[in-house]
């Protein structure tokens, strides 16, 4: 008899909790939220994700992985993804040709460094070699020309580009090894991961010290979605802005997210993640970065003639943030997380 009981009061507890798991999730609304490529920058998603930020906010968001382009932003023009974390580049050039797209938030500035093949010791020795870059259209592909300009090349004649297809800088470091590509854009996570496995490269330049500045990546999102999905789209910018304080007030979580999401242990390159990605990259108020969209509507022109005569502000939607400010938002968020590095 006894045992009949108990047999009934874990049948109710089942039912209680089960009811109660399915009740919370009918109360989230769901969002679909995509990026480009699985690389320490994304690591703000991650840890939203991963300490429970977006529920915090009344969200469920589904990350996943559309390579930037043409997929991704048939994805958001569809309506198969409301925010995507992609280069600006991608919003830019579809908004100029009829996608009411804007830029609402930057996952911070990019860290790139020219890196070539062993047997290339000089950068002259670059000249009649062929620099790989991701995909046409890119910011990689953008600053790849422009620090080759820097460097006294003209991309097209003393300098073939090819594009590889391939978004993520180690897989690039690869094909280069491979002697199918001469040298490439790589990131400092990247450059390090090849450090650590012997692989020997030469670094010519660094792009930041050249004045070439880039975003890592960039959140864009429909303009109708931001008008009349408001509620929605400030819950996920607020879940985004306070995971950029978690990880950078509490470095032990944002050490489990890239265990998690890169399948990282390694505790040295964890550091180098850590490090690049959220010490010195992450913007605790993570506005879109104008004076570098500017720079890309220069660099797509010639390509692009809609983009003639645009200016960065039309492609950009700071009121999320800027309402966010004014309401105390990031003021509440230094309070409950104080100093942070």
């Amino acid at each position: 008899m006894m045992f009949v009981v108990r047999q009934m009061l874990n049948l109710c507890v089942w039912v209680v909790v089960s009811w109660s798991s399915h009740a919370f999730a009918q109360q989230l609304d769901t969002l679909n939220v995509s990026y480009a490529s699985v690389t320490g920058s994304r690591i703000p998603l991650w840890i939203a994700k991963d300490a429970g930020l977006f529920e915090k906010y009344g969200l469920n968001v589904n990350l996943v992985v559309i390579a930037a382009g043409n997929a991704a932003i048939g994805a958001l023009s569809g309506g198969d993804v409301e925010v995507l974390g992609a280069p600006g580049t991608t919003t830019m050039v579809s908004a100029a040709k009829g996608l009411p797209g804007a830029i609402i938030g930057t996952f911070g500035p990019g860290a790139w460094k020219l890196a070539a093949h062993p047997s290339i010791t000089s950068i002259q020795e670059l000249r009649g070699k062929t620099v790989g870059i991701s995909r046409p259209g890119t910011t990689i592909e953008f600053a790849t020309r422009r620090a080759l300009v820097k460097l006294g090349f003209t991309p097209g004649k003393d300098i073939n580009i090819l594009a590889t297809g391939l978004a993520e800088s180690n897989k690039r470091i690869m094909v280069m090894l491979q002697g199918k590509i001469d040298a490439t854009l790589v990131s400092p996570d990247n450059l390090f991961e090849a450090e650590t496995k012997n692989l020997k490269l030469t670094i010519l330049a660094d792009l930041n010290e050249m004045g070439i500045y880039t975003s890592a990546s960039d959140l864009s999102a429909k303009r109708d979605f931001l008008k009349n999905q408001r509620q929605r789209a400030r819950a996920f910018m607020m879940a985004y802005c306070e995971a950029i304080w978690l990880g950078k007030s509490n470095k032990s979580v944002a050490l489990a997210s890239f265990r998690k999401q890169m399948r990282e242990n390694d505790p040295r390159r964890l550091e180098v993640l850590y490090k690049n990605y959220v010490v010195d990259a992450l913007p605790l108020k993570p506005f879109p970065m104008e004076e570098v969209i500017q720079t890309e509507i220069e660099n797509l022109t010639p390509t692009v003639p809609e983009l003639r005569g645009k200016r960065a502000a039309e492609f950009v939607d700071k009121t999320i943030l800027t309402e966010l400010e004014r309401e105390g938002f990031f003021t509440s968020l230094n309070s409950r997380y104080g100093k942070t590095p």
